[in-house]
């Protein structure tokens, strides 16, 4: 059985939105950074602060993610470069430059309200929204957006545990461990899942592993094989490589 939730704001069993730890609330509102015209361009610099944020981010890299040639991103790098978008060489790669991550951050946040108001507001499910917050994304006005974030009771993540950008374009920050590296005997809460596969979203809501989840270790993976959790009261085999994809609380410095 696959929940859906209402417009309420405690409505999502499997992602409590309205609940979780948030530092945003308090956050002001602001019209935010001028965009690009271009939808590709936000493709891009949205792709690169996936990829690495400040970090170097390789061309070829770069290409792989968006599913276009080499030839292309390069292209594309050269004048977001002339933009003043990124800082490109041709043979360490490309990061964002301030106002280029600026933009970037407006994408995800954009993204991420999409995907929240299409499950709190619309009744989608979380495996449903990702590609339809990518149609959306570019399209929505910055006062569409307020209008969102304040009609879902401005929160700080979305479905699947990422953090949601504030309007000045900070994010809430939580400590986290892969599922696969917790110790045997101890419990957490699951924080997030950083896949987009319907299917594999699917698998996860089947078995029980979603945020705000809390999940005990069993016993830890042998020669590649799955991970054994409890999941409310039940004993259950987690292949690695949907464990991979999920992310727990913590709160110290230990795995």
């Amino acid at each position: 059985m696959r929940p859906r939730a209402s417009a309420s704001a405690s409505a999502p069993t499997y992602t409590q939105i309205s609940s979780m730890p948030d530092r945003l609330n308090e956050a002001p509102l602001n019209q935010g950074p001028r965009r690009p015209a271009s939808a590709a361009q936000q493709d891009y610099l949205k792709a690169l602060y996936a990829l690495g944020a400040q970090d170097n981010v390789s061309t070829s890299e770069l290409a792989l993610e968006l599913g276009v040639r080499p030839a292309s991103a390069s292209e594309m790098l050269v004048k977001l470069a002339e933009a003043g978008l990124v800082q490109h060489d041709p043979y360490r790669g490309a990061r964002l430059t301030p106002a280029g991550e600026s933009i970037a951050l407006e994408m995800v946040r954009h993204h991420r309200l999409l995907e929240t108001y299409l499950v709190v507001a619309l009744g989608y499910t979380w495996d449903e929204v990702h590609i339809e917050a990518d149609r959306l994304e570019h399209t929505i006005s910055e006062k569409l957006e307020t209008r969102m974030w304040e009609a879902l009771g401005r929160p700080g993540f979305d479905p699947h545990g990422d953090p949601i950008p504030a309007p000045d374009g900070s994010l809430a920050a939580k400590l986290e461990s892969p599922l696969a590296a917790m110790p045997v005997g101890s419990s957490r809460l699951v924080s997030r899942i950083l896949d987009r596969d319907p299917e594999r979203l699917r698998a996860l809501e089947a078995i029980g592993l979603l945020p705000g989840t809390r999940v005990t270790m069993i016993a830890p993976s042998r020669w590649e094989g799955p991970i054994e959790v409890e999941v409310d009261g039940v004993a259950v085999p987690v292949p690695l490589g949907l464990a991979r994809a999920v992310f727990m609380e913590r709160d110290d410095g230990r795995a």
